[in-house]
């Protein structure tokens, strides 16, 4: 944080229109916002200053917003991430999502949706409640403090967005959620029909969770979503 406690943004965007209407109007917001005008200067300020969430464009000069992405979570892997460029379909999300990008909104887009994205975002990087530190099911296991999960003494490699979902549906244990669920509650975004995003990203849980193991905990409940529970 700043010294004023205000939340602390950079946006990394080369389009100096773009960015100053962004800058001036997450200011009003009560946020302070740094701007970097390609890929190199953002990489830079990332190794010197402390932000509280990275506003990226994809399409930067010198270092891509992908790179940056993927370097921003080698310095820091819970600083939220947001993604903002023109580039909209299911693959261009997937590369951002992978690249460490915690969240996707297509320009051209609307201010106040953008204002709505980062209060959430910010909300989610706050530290979890004290009251259910380690969330569990059976052997699986998810320590929401040190950001590790595991499955029968095994520890799971997962990126930040499947941490993110693992422990929704961990709160949700027993309950089918939907991807409407998912998409407002994981990625606080509303949901997309045209696009198999969440389900990719389940079926990469799936993979790092239930592979290999006896007993499944991933379910899908055909015609309605998804379900962690022990059968």
């Amino acid at each position: 944080m700043t010294n004023t406690a205000k939340p602390h943004l950079l946006v990394v965007e080369d389009e100096t229109k773009v960015a100053l209407f962004i800058k001036k109007g997450l200011e009003t917001q009560s946020l302070t916002v740094t701007v970097a005008a390609d890929g190199r200067e953002g990489k830079r300020l990332i190794s010197s200053e402390r932000f509280d969430l990275v506003i990226l464009d994809v399409n930067l000069p010198f270092v891509s917003g992908l790179e940056l992405a993927e370097y921003i979570r080698t310095k820091n892997a819970q600083m939220p991430i947001l993604m903002l460029t023109a580039l909209d379909s299911t693959t261009d999300k997937l590369m951002g999502f992978e690249a460490g990008a915690d969240d996707y909104l297509a320009k051209p887009f609307d201010f106040l949706e953008l204002v709505a994205r980062v209060r959430a975002l910010l909300r989610r990087s706050a530290p979890p409640e004290e009251s259910q530190p380690i969330l569990r099911l059976a052997d699986l296991e998810l320590d929401r403090q040190q950001k590790v999960a595991r499955r029968a003494g095994r520890t799971i490699d997962l990126t930040a967005r499947e941490f993110a979902l693992l422990d929704y549906l961990l709160r949700n244990q027993g309950r089918v959620v939907s991807r409407v669920d998912i998409a407002e509650q994981v990625w606080d975004v509303g949901f997309d029909t045209g696009t198999n995003v969440i389900d990719v990203y389940v079926n990469y849980l799936r993979n790092k969770i239930d592979k290999g193991e006896p007993v499944k905990l991933i379910h899908t409940v055909v015609g309605f979503g998804y379900v962690l529970k022990e059968k």
